[in-house]
């Protein structure tokens, strides 16, 4: 399977563009798109109050909350085909993941800002697998304290995108909008929660 490695300094980032076949991940897709319960959180940024520019749902083996920018998700038991993406992600990985935040692109308005993923409950060093179905739509990276190191990846419809070490302590990560007329896409986040 095709690994590309990011060398940029005080991360370890890995990229695996057709982690599953298209077949295979247009079905994920589809099955997922249709089954998930979506739901729309307020968020609260700078004092102002919104829906989120997204859908999201919650997964875990356990019942323990996620909570990130004034939300708490609760979640629901791992179904049947998570638990087999979660088995495929932990076999690449050598990684234990108990929980998967799904979110929902439905266009090119839908967004995620510009954060890390250091909440406490991750622990120090966490790893977060991120599978990509649907449409491509650009990651950007950018060093907090560096501020002329950044970049961004296309993340493919099929894709695992691996951030592990000291990646979330220095660097920050974005879904922008885009004008493009774009189709909807669903990112599934697996991270251990202490």
């Amino acid at each position: 399977m095709k690994k590309v490695v990011f060398n940029l300094p005080d991360a370890d980032i890995s990229y695996f563009p057709k982690f599953y076949a298209e077949d295979k991940a247009t079905k994920v897709f589809n099955q997922l798109l249709k089954e998930t319960p979506w739901q729309q959180d307020k968020i609260t940024v700078f004092g102002k109050t919104h829906l989120q520019p997204r859908l999201t749902a919650l997964y875990a083996d356990n019942e323990k909350t996620y909570s990130y920018s004034n939300i708490t998700m609760h979640p629901k038991p791992f179904s049947p085909l998570l638990k087999e993406l979660k088995t495929d992600i932990e076999k690449q990985c050598n990684d234990a993941f108990s929980t998967v935040l799904l979110n929902l692109y439905r266009h090119g308005k839908d967004s995620n800002g510009w954060h890390s993923d250091d909440e406490k409950e991750l622990g120090k060093n966490p790893a977060i697998a991120s599978l990509s179905f649907g449409e491509e739509r650009w990651f950007h990276l950018k060093h907090k304290f560096r501020p002329e190191l950044k970049t961004k990846i296309i993340l493919q419809h099929g894709s695992l995108l691996v951030m592990k070490g000291t990646t979330q302590h220095f660097w920050k990560h974005q879904i922008s909008k885009t004008s493009r007329e774009v189709n909807p896409r669903i990112n599934l986040t697996f991270r251990l929660i202490k």
